[in-house]
């Protein structure tokens, strides 16, 4: 995805190392938003060792795009994602994990377009979902996305582990320690058998 200007002139881009200060800070931001500031485990350095920039030779797990009013260096939202998968589809897709804009830009077509540009990437890498969760006292956002003709998902429901510790993953799998079996299968190839 290269810089692209709206009508508005504004800058669309990915982010590189140089703004992890920069997506921490809106991390902060948009978890102070979501009375959430105490969840905030994000530093610079988990940053940088997780998410993907360009040019970098760590893969990460998640990409950032960053928005700019035009002749501006203060960046007004981010976008942060990651590809998923539809198996009923056998497609990729995009998973929209953030989408934040400063107080003193919204309104103005920042999230818009950030959306817009996660959209287009998903069709230039075949994908043919574009989703994303909206906590549900969130009001306005649920406004903005009904605006765009995003479907709600009312019937499913969101699970999620957050203790991967020892007992954590024991509850959840089949109560075994040690090794996993995709971790003995990572191996196969350097000479330990697989069972």
């Amino acid at each position: 995805m290269s810089e692209s200007s709206t009508p508005s002139d504004a800058i669309v881009r990915f982010a590189t190392e140089a703004d992890v200060p920069t997506i921490l800070a809106l991390i902060h931001e948009l978890a102070a938003y979501e009375k959430a500031s105490s969840s905030v485990l994000a530093t610079e350095e988990s940053l940088l060792k997780t998410l993907s920039f360009p040019g970098s030779s760590s893969p990460g797990y998640a990409r950032t795009l960053l928005v700019f009013p035009h002749n501006s260096e203060e960046c007004a939202g981010l976008a942060l994602f990651f590809h998923n998968y539809s198996t009923w589809r056998a497609a990729p897709g995009i998973y929209l994990e953030d989408l934040f804009v400063r107080p003193a830009y919204r309104g103005r077509g920042f999230g818009r377009r950030l959306l817009g540009e996660l959209a287009r990437e998903t069709k230039r890498i075949g994908g043919e979902r574009f989703e994303w969760s909206v906590l549900k006292w969130n009001e306005p956002s649920l406004k903005f996305y009904d605006g765009l003709g995003a479907q709600r998902m009312d019937e499913w429901m969101g699970m999620r582990v957050d203790d991967l510790g020892e007992e954590g993953v024991k509850n959840v799998g089949d109560g075994r320690k040690g090794e996993g079996a995709l971790q003995r299968l990572s191996r196969w190839g350097k000479g330990v058998e697989w069972r």
